[in-house]
């Protein structure tokens, strides 16, 4: 199963704070939880959750029916990536990839041929997202 973006960035908050408390790092360094305040990374993770969880109900679907389920999601992370409640963090670039990337193999581990997916509809795959993004 694909990593979720949200356990990349907490494993990295937490080497980052390993590193400060060894020395190996700058203090300066030690701010690097307010790139992912919990509250960030709790509301993208229950994004992610009920898109899986969408995934798995669907059997053979066509492929309105992923655009769908991938239409919420990204609109489920527009709405987060823009909450002020997250103290005025969102997606940068790195977290974008991350999150498009997962999408893609989450879609490929249901069964989704993303290329094919993608190529009727006349785009790249990096792009299945894109009709709806914000973030």
């Amino acid at each position: 199963m694909a990593k979720r973006p949200p356990e990349n960035w907490r494993a990295w908050m937490a080497e980052m704070a390993r590193e400060v408390a060894a020395g190996i790092s700058e203090p300066e360094c030690a701010g690097a939880a307010e790139a992912y305040p919990e509250s960030l990374l709790r509301a993208t993770d229950s994004a992610l959750e009920t898109f899986e969880a969408e995934m798995r109900t669907l059997a053979e679907p066509s492929d309105d029916e992923v655009f769908g389920v991938v239409e919420r999601v990204v609109l489920a992370l527009n709405v987060v990536a823009c909450d002020d409640g997250h103290g005025g963090v969102g997606y940068c670039t790195e977290e974008r990839e991350q999150l498009c990337e997962y999408i893609d193999l989450t879609l490929g581990e249901h069964g989704v041929d993303v290329a094919a997916l993608a190529a009727r509809r006349g785009i790249d795959r990096a792009e299945i997202t894109d009709a709806w993004r914000d973030w």
